[in-house]
């Protein structure tokens, strides 16, 4: 039994691209939430994510109002922005993921974290950052063991680098993904009801001949990862003037 849930981190805590039909994001951590409170009545529920944020921006602007909020249960996902920068120092990261793990387990908290998948099936022009995210995954697992935080090790898995889980921007889940992110974590926290099924695969996929899938790259590039090297140019974030969604204590609806 839970009574207060808090989850940390970027953009995919917020929960872009999964929709919520009233002009927000939903996401994993809501759907793990609404799982809790299944078998946790009266479960509160803060979200402090906010997109684009980089693990060292993450400790020092959410995990203070984390701790203060004396949570139970924690999810801690953060490290995606890091690893696709070229300036990326692997060893700071980790240690700055081990440092949130260990905070929320220090006051008492259940804490799940998650590893990355392989996104080179998503998007290609990520493979040379293959090693960099596999070493990640490894030091994840390695500080979840140290600090005694569950980990739902999606990025073992194949399936969680099927295009069919990826919104259009290839940087996000959408909703069937985020649905398999929210089951492989009740899966770990292992609550009742909970499976292993998010690990299956998919039904095979309908080939595409040549010429559509260079399309779609064309379209990729010029509509989301344009945008987003342009934003990298100039210094500037998807989450600039983003606040976190849910900042304090709510009941679940």
């Amino acid at each position: 039994m839970f009574s207060r849930y808090v989850a940390i981190g970027d953009s995919s805590t917020e929960g872009l691209d999964d929709p919520d039909g009233a002009g927000s994001w939903r996401g994993w951590a809501d759907r793990l939430a609404v799982q809790v409170s299944g078998t946790s009545p009266g479960l509160l529920y803060a979200n402090l994510a906010v997109r684009g944020r980089l693990v060292a921006q993450v400790r020092a602007e959410q995990l203070p109002r984390a701790l203060e909020l004396q949570p139970d249960l924690a999810t801690v996902f953060a490290g995606v922005n890091d690893l696709l920068r070229p300036s990326c120092k692997l060893d700071v990261v980790l240690a700055d993921v081990e440092a949130l793990l260990a905070a929320l387990v220090g006051v008492g908290a259940t804490v799940l974290t998650l590893t990355v998948p392989d996104t080179t099936r998503v998007m290609p022009i990520a493979r040379p950052l293959r090693a960099r995210m596999s070493a990640f995954n490894e030091g994840v697992r390695r500080a979840a063991a140290r600090t005694g935080a569950l980990v739902a090790d999606v990025g073992a898995y194949p399936v969680a680098g099927d295009p069919r889980l990826w919104s259009a921007d290839r940087l996000h889940a959408n909703a069937l993904g985020h649905e398999r992110i929210a089951a492989a974590l009740a899966d770990a926290l292992g609550l009742p009801g909970a499976t292993s099924d998010w690990r299956q695969p998919l039904p095979a996929p309908a080939s595409r001949r040549r010429h559509e899938v260079a399309r779609a790259e064309a379209v990729w590039l010029r509509t989301h990862f344009a945008p987003w090297l342009n934003r990298r140019l100039h210094g500037q974030s998807s989450g600039d003037g983003v606040t976190a969604k849910r900042p304090d204590y709510g009941p679940i609806s």
